[in-house]
């Protein structure tokens, strides 16, 4: 299998080019270790800087909610947008706490709910395909899974090389190994090897990848068919995994299997797996991406953006 080979530190990040990155990681780390509640406040405030600093990310967002739920009056959806971006704002510290916190402070703010559904496909010889929503709390909920069952996952290199180094070593501390977002054979390798793997099917991957069903209120969303390529080629049980705030911290939440992926043509699989996806996602959409442009491609050249 081909494992991303872990980036080594180097002398070159203590020079002034990297001085930026350090300085922030410093003010990170000094206040993860306030309490919970502490954080979550200044996450809060950290959320209004977003809005001030990155108002077109807000209103992707905001378009992005319209578009999901239709039945919302304005003011819900002002209203959502504006929990989202508190969220986004925390998100910045959950992923300080996934990278840094020590184990036991992650154990004590972490559940994982339907972890039967991996024991019964561990214990059919299966891979567990776990296709994870694109929650924005999801580099702390991976440092939980891994204390319960150590996963693997795609892995994107950051363009930063001492980012990247952190973000690896970070993301590795309770898991396995990654790979190479593009190495398909790598994952199908390592979900035939009855490993937990981790893959976000929620990703607008362009018209050539995609097939155009419903998702909320869009009729025609690109959804990725390399979901149904990984689930029919490999020996695996797919099902989705969802991270979700708690009153005391984060809660991981394994759905029942979906075998019907690797059964259906893609069209209706792909239907199928939207309507579970959006129905997770409307449980705490607060907490869902909808900074990302989910609706960018169209299925047709011409066909105008939903984002004009």
């Amino acid at each position: 299998m081909s494992a991303i080979k872990p980036p080594k530190f180097e002398l070159a990040f203590l020079g002034p080019r990297f001085w930026p990155v350090w300085l922030g990681v410093l003010v990170l780390y000094t206040l993860t270790w306030l309490p919970l509640s502490v954080i979550r406040k200044l996450g809060a405030v950290a959320g209004r800087l977003i809005g001030l600093i990155v108002p077109k990310r807000v209103k992707v967002a905001k378009r992005n909610i319209a578009l999901t739920y239709p039945e919302l009056s304005e003011a819900e959806v002002e209203r959502l947008t504006r929990e989202n971006t508190r969220r986004a704002g925390m998100a910045l510290f959950e992923t300080a706490m996934g990278w840094w916190w020590p184990s036991w402070r992650i154990k004590r703010h972490f559940t994982l709910e339907g972890y039967e559904h991996v024991e019964a496909a561990m214990a059919q010889g299966k891979g567990i395909f776990g296709l994870a929503l694109h929650n924005m709390n999801l580099e702390f909920a991976c440092r939980g899974v891994g204390y319960i069952h150590p996963s693997i996952a795609f892995y994107r290199k950051h363009n930063n090389p001492l980012i990247d180094y952190l973000q690896y070593h970070g993301r590795a501390r309770s898991n396995k190994y990654m790979i190479h977002k593009r190495s398909a054979k790598s994952l199908i390798a390592a979900l035939d090897a009855k490993e937990l793997c981790l893959y976000l099917p929620d990703q607008d991957y362009g018209r050539a990848q995609s097939v155009f069903v419903p998702f909320g209120g869009v009729e025609k969303t690109a959804t990725s068919t390399a979901t149904l390529m990984f689930a029919k080629r490999a020996n695996c049980v797919p099902m989705i995994f969802t991270s979700q705030y708690t009153k005391n911290g984060y809660k991981v939440k394994i759905y029942p299997p979906m075998p019907e992926l690797a059964e259906l043509e893609p069209e209706p699989a792909l239907t199928l797996l939207n309507e579970h996806v959006a129905s997770i996602v409307a449980e705490q959409p607060e907490s869902y991406l909808w900074m990302h442009k989910r609706f960018k491609t169209r299925p047709y050249d011409n066909d105008p953006s939903l984002y004009d």
